[in-house]
């Protein structure tokens, strides 16, 4: 039996295999060398998302100056807004999509409570956030699918590509029951985002929600995040198990 004639074959396999992650690893160094920043990290939100004093996520403004809503849209939000903060305020809040343990969705998850981890590969942008342990990909150079086959979801579909230095990111398909500060929304809004690296440790995203049905203009703001390279995301499991859901839709703490 000839020995070289049997370790032919696998020499040749393992050559090849080499060459396939040599050009794995060439393509990825080309597509950083194309000006694209690189945007792979944990970040946090600068300036703190908490006003002076205050720890609770129901005490956060909506960004900007809030929503231009339709009527009657825009009176329904209003009053639900004051119902809401007026219940806060007695000591018994009332359910929402955290005291169910459901995911932020979009752009939720992007208002970084915690911080969030940034990872960019080839062909895909991938967002980690702290909070619920969630996840959101963003998908480069991909057309979205058909209205038809675009099953409403938490984060929706997001296509994106760079501009320059510029990652331009649409989304949609976003659930009609998750809502970004309680504001409704139809099944046509999409989100635009621009990622902008301001300083090589400073990333600014501006914001553009657009939906014909709920809003006279585009609903527009920007977040901007610090790197942390010391941060490590840590493990974050939605447990409630002592929250009560009252019949009146307020949430209380059950003692057992």
């Amino acid at each position: 039996m000839d020995f070289k004639n049997i370790t032919r074959p696998a020499l040749a396999l393992a050559i090849c295999l080499m060459w396939i992650a040599d050009t794995a690893l060439a393509d990825s160094a080309t597509a950083r060398t194309k000006g694209q920043p690189n945007i792979t990290g944990v970040w946090e939100r600068y300036p703190s998302p908490f006003p002076e004093g205050v720890t609770a996520f129901d005490d956060i403004p909506p960004p900007g100056n809030g929503p231009d809503l339709k009527e009657p849209y825009a009176s329904q939000w209003r009053a639900q807004e004051a119902k809401r903060k007026a219940a806060l305020d007695a000591g018994t809040p009332l359910v929402d999509a955290s005291t169910r343990c459901l995911p932020e969705g979009m752009p939720t998850i992007m208002q970084a409570i915690y911080p969030i981890q940034i990872l960019q590969t080839p062909g895909q942008i991938t967002v980690l956030a702290e909070l619920f342990m969630q996840t959101r990909r963003v998908y480069l150079d991909q057309p979205f699918p058909a209205p038809d086959d675009l099953a409403p979801s938490y984060y929706g579909f997001s296509s994106a590509h760079w501009h320059g230095t510029t990652l331009v990111v649409e989304t949609r398909g976003i659930r009609k029951d998750v809502q970004f500060f309680e504001i409704p929304h139809g099944n046509a809004m999409t989100i635009a985002e621009h990622y902008r690296l301001i300083k090589p440790n400073r990333l600014r995203v501006d914001i553009s929600i657009e939906d014909p049905e709920y809003l006279n203009t585009p609903y527009s703001f920007t977040y901007e995040y610090r790197r942390n390279d010391k941060y490590r995301i840590s493990e974050y499991v939605c447990d409630h198990r002592l929250d009560v859901i009252n019949s009146d839709g307020t949430v209380s703490l059950g003692v057992k």
